[in-house]
């Protein structure tokens, strides 16, 4: 049986690198993001859950949908995809802080890659690609 995890989350790039974080014990980085609630939207999803990770705050009419990746689900039983809806815009003036369920924020080029969950990774080759990130 196949299912499929729907995701938003922010895209932010400082000095060629993209924002990651990593949850409380898991072994991959993500972007800051989360399943959006019933009455979201999935920039509203981001939004709240960059707020709720990295205390960073973002207006979802500023975000601009940046990809839609399909990918296998980091940490989830077989045959579980996720479907990354990725924003890009807005501009905090704060830093990010690891908050909440955060152990751990990075920033990475595409050299950082392998450190992340399957959708990540692939997003990462489409910053690249885009030329947006090292």
């Amino acid at each position: 049986m196949t299912s499929e995890v729907i995701a938003a989350a922010w895209v932010h790039v400082r000095d060629r690198r993209v924002l990651v974080v990593r949850p409380d014990g898991l072994d991959a980085f993500y972007l800051p993001g989360g399943k959006p609630e019933p009455f979201e939207t999935y920039a509203e999803a981001a939004a709240r859950e960059t707020r709720e990770e990295v205390g960073l705050v973002v207006d979802p009419a500023d975000l601009t949908l940046f990809a839609e990746i399909v990918a296998p689900a980091h940490n989830r039983p077989p045959g579980t995809t996720v479907r990354l809806i990725c924003f890009i815009g807005g501009k905090p003036d704060e830093t990010p802080v690891a908050a909440n369920e955060i152990a751990e924020l990075a920033w990475f080029t595409s050299a950082d890659a392998g450190r992340c969950a399957p959708a990540i990774q692939r997003l990462v080759a489409e910053l690249v690609a885009a030329g947006l990130i090292s």
